[in-house]
């Protein structure tokens, strides 16, 4: 389990772009479960859509490349303090399957697919009880920040 608290050390993002609310469950270069509660008061629901509020698909696959990020930053015992950054780097096979919405507890998963020299591939999903959100695969790099 990582609080809110302990997540800041592992992401250099922080509010409004810090979308990781918890870690629930982290097995070391392999596979990582957290979740981000989607709240109504958050900045982007004022135009997106004011009356129908959705959260964007592009914010959801952020979060899941945050935890990715974290699941990376915590494998290889690096911080960004260290000087290194974990950047999105590509997006493949993505498929939205149903609207995140204000009230939702959005449960992010990302599975280690490949991890060569500074390049990961995940496989991610984001899900709402159970009910599969986003799927895909995310790439990042490491970079020396």
């Amino acid at each position: 389990m990582m609080d809110i608290l302990e997540i800041q050390k592992y992401l250099p993002h922080r509010y409004p772009m810090l979308l990781v609310d918890r870690v629930e469950e982290l097995v070391l270069d392999d596979s990582i479960r957290a979740y981000k509660n989607v709240t109504y008061n958050e900045e982007l629901f004022q135009g997106h859509f004011p009356n129908a509020p959705i959260l964007p698909g592009v914010v959801i696959i952020e979060a899941l490349a945050q935890a990715s990020g974290i699941l990376g930053f915590r494998t290889m015992d690096q911080t960004p303090d260290d000087g290194y950054l974990y950047l999105f780097a590509g997006i493949d096979n993505v498929r939205f399957k149903r609207k995140v919405v204000p009230g939702d507890k959005l449960t992010l998963e990302s599975k280690v697919i490949t991890r060569k020299r500074h390049i990961w591939k995940f496989d991610v999903k984001a899900s709402v009880d159970g009910d599969l959100a986003i799927s895909g695969m995310l790439t990042c790099a490491i970079v020396e920040a």
